[in-house]
């Protein structure tokens, strides 16, 4: 086999891809993209987790930071009310100087002062009370005014003096305080540090144990699923590749049963496009010695037709048209194994004269046949087809029922019968060919039509009814196994061409 016709037969799917030269760049592999390095799907995992559990210990520390400054504040206020039930309770000039400073310490305020009614009081103070840069009233605070003041202490330097407003120690009015707010932010910046080690020592144990519990959830079985493909990729033929699938019944478990099936369909196809490609190259080696065979074989049937021997001369022609066709079908090199088959020459052929050819082809319903042969067609029915590819089509179909009902010989014609049947609806030809047999098993059913998947006979090729269906999909028509019928029946579905009115107006004022 010559270059050119290696790489029409490796493009066409019936030859492997072997060196041959002038044909380089066939066996060009293909070059895999480079591998970049980056973050997998774990780490990625990681690094959210510890993002958003860092976020929501950010969230819980805003109130928490607002709370702490408001309870800092309450204190103080607290021992102000304390202090000023013990200064208000005491006559004018009895507290001495020394007892007020303690006081005022121990509240931590620079001034004491109550408001009850109308007046307002000075219990205790420093000598020169600075003044005062902001105020804090905590008896009435809402949630975003108070987050507001806290981050504006934490923002504010040291030395600012605030003063503070509480509820008094009874009565109406109210008591208040003016301080440094210098220990209040240490405290605050000190809490802040403790929240912050505290929120890492809590997100690094969260992430960790949600990564594990998610590593093993989705991680894994994803990174398991990830290694099985890419061993398909690598060698999508191994025995090997294909696992059995978990029993999960979530997304993953889905996923892993999908790719299950995948595989298997993907080395069904790889098999039988083996095998077509080997029968292929078998055709190929073959054709041309069959061809001189069959073309012998003519010759010397030709000779045949000058006997005078009634037998002779009748069957003569019949197996002068059998060589002619066979050698047709050499010369087309086994059209199933190319790419398509070639179109159809369509022209309106009578469907019983064809039938009875295939009749006469299988040896069916003569003296001494087993297998009955009943033909039920319209009176001078025809039909828009090409008739030698109409002729392949119930040749194949005829064949494979004699088979069925020769399998379970011995066989009566009167019980073992093929029936054919031929009737016109519209525009379109329906043909039935029904046997008397066992009928078609229901694991071949599902994988009827499809090349080396269909035959239920034991060395039987499987390529009968693929065939047939490529060339009734050729006509535009379609080949079906009708159900709940005593043996099988397949029937044949044959439209008509499209009528070229132009055309046909042009023939008329033509004649």
């Amino acid at each position: 086999m010559d270059a050119q016709t290696h790489a029409a037969a490796v493009r066409d799917g019936i030859g492997p891809a072997t060196p041959v030269a002038g044909d380089d760049a066939l066996m060009v592999p293909a070059e895999r993209p480079p591998v970049r390095r980056h973050l997998g799907l774990s780490g990625k995992l990681l690094m959210f987790t510890l993002a958003f559990v860092f976020l929501a210990e950010v969230l819980i520390y805003v109130p928490s930071i607002a709370v702490f400054r408001l309870n800092w504040l309450s204190d103080r206020l607290a021992a102000a009310r304390t202090a000023a039930l013990v200064l208000d309770a005491a006559p004018s000039g009895m507290i001495q100087p020394q007892l007020t400073r303690e006081l005022l310490d121990s509240v931590g305020a620079i001034t004491v002062a109550l408001k009850r009614d109308s007046t307002r009081r000075l219990l205790a103070s420093t000598d020169m009370p600075p003044e005062v840069d902001h105020h804090a009233d905590v008896r009435d605070v809402g949630p975003w005014q108070a987050v507001s003041e806290a981050f504006d202490t934490l923002l504010t330097g040291d030395g600012r003096i605030i003063r503070a407003v509480g509820t008094p120690p009874r009565g109406g009015g109210f008591v208040e305080i003016v301080l440094d707010e210098t220990p209040l932010r240490k405290a605050m910046l000190r809490f802040s540090r403790n929240i912050l080690l505290i929120s890492l020592v809590i997100s690094a144990l969260t992430a960790g144990l949600v990564y594990l519990g998610l590593a093993w959830m989705f991680v894994r079985p994803m990174r398991r699923l990830t290694q099985r493909m890419i061993a398909f990729r690598d060698d999508p033929e191994g025995s090997a590749v294909p696992l059995d699938p978990s029993q999960r019944l979530d997304e993953i478990g889905q996923a892993e049963r999908e790719f299950v099936a995948m595989q298997h369909q993907i080395a069904d196809t790889l098999q039988q496009k083996n095998h077509l490609a080997a029968l292929g190259l078998a055709v190929s080696k073959i054709n041309h010695d069959l061809r001189n065979l069959l073309a012998s074989a003519q010759l010397i049937s030709d000779r045949l037709a000058d006997i005078p021997d009634p037998a002779v001369q009748r069957f003569a022609p019949k197996l002068v048209a059998a060589l002619g066709r066979a050698i047709a079908y050499c010369q087309q090199t086994l059209a199933y194994g190319r790419a398509q088959e070639p179109p159809p020459e369509r022209r309106m052929v009578e469907l019983a004269p064809l039938a009875e050819e295939v009749r006469a082809t299988l040896g069916l319903g003569e003296d001494g046949s087993r297998i009955g042969w009943v033909t039920a067609i319209e009176r001078g029915l025809e039909v828009d087809a090409d008739p030698d590819q109409l002729f392949r089509v119930l040749l194949n179909l005829a064949r494979n029922a004699a088979e069925a009902l020769a399998a379970r010989a011995p066989n009566d014609p009167a019980r073992d019968q093929i029936r054919i049947t031929g009737r016109r609806a519209g525009a379109t030809v329906v043909i039935e060919l029904a046997d008397t047999g066992p009928g078609v098993p229901e694991r071949a059913r599902s994988h009827l039509f499809e090349p080396f998947h269909g035959s239920t006979r034991r060395g039987g090729t499987g390529l009968g009814l693929p065939i047939a269906a490529e060339l009734m999909r050729a006509h535009g028509g379609e080949i079906a196994l009708v159900p709940g019928t005593i043996g099988a029946t397949f029937r044949l579905i044959v439209p008509d061409r499209p009528v070229d009115l132009e055309s046909r107006r042009a023939q008329r004022s033509h004649g």
